[in-house]
């Protein structure tokens, strides 16, 4: 196939058939494994990261998975804000020099999570269901029980963690005859490093979250007002979108657990004001976004479902009651690049980049999408804009060296492949990248 595509490539007549690639270029975690103290109560435990390397996934790998979905809110109070709060609890948990981080990211979906070294993300969507700062405690509190307990270290450490970096796998399908890219960046997930916890990781999170919540002053019920949230959550969304705790879905004995513990070991802290008007004064812009969260949601569950026009409807609503929503356009520009309509989309994916330039999830689509106007010049620029502000992703090394054999610039794309193919490519890309670096002479067979 990739003789093939590289003569379509250079004639600028890709094929419907051509865009449907499946994308691999993952980088495999380190596995030192070994014994350590429990930050919790001192016993022996298994892990396979060190402190040092838990600091350096944060480093390295959560600003992709914070692209992912879709980067932190413009909205600098509610970020302020839940980063104050985070330090406030952090001082208090049994890792306080760990380097915590706090940011509210733009999907719409209910979630929150934490990597190991402390960098934490909590969804626009979970933030507009809680009611009290008490509830965003608890959440909070939930995630640095998985870091100080060091859950992400453990698994690795039992062999559960075999990556922390994914690639992502695109499936696009355009009408035009350059075709869809989109989707082949280096997308690590918090599936790969952060989902399925045990159920016992879960209850050790669950009451670390709650004795930190107290420690700081907050009312133990509100660990059981937040499963509450997610409860009704997964009964309205079930296995659509990712919701807290997919891995592990909130039961009973977790609910009955937390609140027991409340009116038992925290019965004293339940007279303790739950802070409602402070939260609701400090998320008021974020909170009148909330109509739109909502028609978000319900368009990516009608994608999720391939009901593609009812999808577009909802992304509609969600334009009609905020126009300039960064995800709000991203996700029609997805939507319509689904349904073939690239000329369309292209223009929400252009009204994302100019809502928020620095995110750069809105340059990569539209790039791709320039691929399939048959831009190539326009598209290397897009990517190149991505690649500037959310570097180390390896697949869009692949997409640069793409437009640049567009452009008739063999050299440049040679070194763009010759990047891809060094990161431990795989795949139909790797195999296009090394024949054409094998055809212009820049490789052996």
């Amino acid at each position: 196939m990739t003789e093939g595509f590289a003569r379509r490539l250079a004639q600028n007549r890709l094929t419907r058939r051509d865009v449907l690639w499946l994308f691999g270029a993952g980088t495999a975690a380190s596995a030192l494994s070994g014994c350590a103290t429990s930050p919790i109560d001192g016993k022996r435990i298994l892990v396979g990261m060190s402190e040092q390397q838990e600091r350096e996934v944060d480093r390295e790998i959560a600003p992709h998975q914070f692209s992912q979905d879709m980067g932190a809110v413009q909205d600098g109070e509610s970020n302020r804000y839940v980063g104050e709060l985070g330090a406030r609890l952090h001082k208090l948990t049994h890792r306080p020099d760990m380097p915590y981080s706090y940011r509210v990211l733009n999907a719409n979906h209910l979630n929150a999570y934490t990597f190991p070294g402390g960098a934490m993300g909590v969804t626009r969507g979970i933030m507009v269901e809680l009611g009290n700062e008490a509830e965003l405690a608890a959440l909070l509190g939930h995630e640095m029980g998985h870091v100080n307990a060091r859950h992400a270290a453990q698994r690795q450490g039992q062999g559960l963690l075999t990556q922390v970096a994914v690639a992502g796998i695109g499936i696009a399908t355009a009408d035009s005859q350059w075709g869809m890219l989109a989707g082949i960046a280096g997308q690590v997930g918090a599936s790969a490093l952060l989902a399925s916890y045990s159920r016992d990781n879960e209850r050790e999170a669950d009451a670390l979250g709650q004795e930190y919540m107290v420690r700081a002053g907050y009312p133990a019920n509100s660990m059981t007002q937040l499963h509450g949230i997610l409860v009704r959550e997964a009964k309205e969304q079930p296995s659509l979108l990712a919701t807290m705790f997919a891995s592990h879905p909130m039961n009973a004995e977790r609910y009955q657990t937390a609140q027991r513990q409340a009116e038992t070991q925290y019965a004293a802290s339940l007279k303790a004001n739950p802070q409602r008007e402070r939260f609701m004064d400090r998320t008021a812009d974020l909170r009148k976004l909330k109509p739109t969260i909502d028609a978000c949601k319900q368009g990516e569950t009608a994608m999720a479902k391939k009901a593609l026009p009812e999808a577009q409807a909802q992304f509609d609503k969600a334009l009609d009651l905020t126009p300039h929503d960064y995800p709000s356009n991203l996700l029609m520009a997805r939507c319509l690049t689904a349904l073939g309509k690239t000329g369309e989309a292209l223009r929400y994916a252009e009204a994302a980049r100019t809502a928020y330039p620095q995110e750069a999830q809105a340059h990569k689509l539209a790039g791709s999408l320039k691929l399939a106007q048959r831009d190539p010049g326009g598209a290397f620029q897009a990517f190149d804009r991505f690649d500037r502000l959310l570097p180390g992703d390896p697949g869009i090394a692949f997409l640069k060296g793409v437009s640049l054999e567009a452009t008739g610039n063999r050299r440049s794309a040679a070194e763009h492949y010759a990047r891809f193919l060094q990161a431990g490519a795989q795949g139909k890309p790797a195999e296009h990248a090394r024949k054409q670096l094998i055809a212009w002479g820049y490789a052996q067979r």
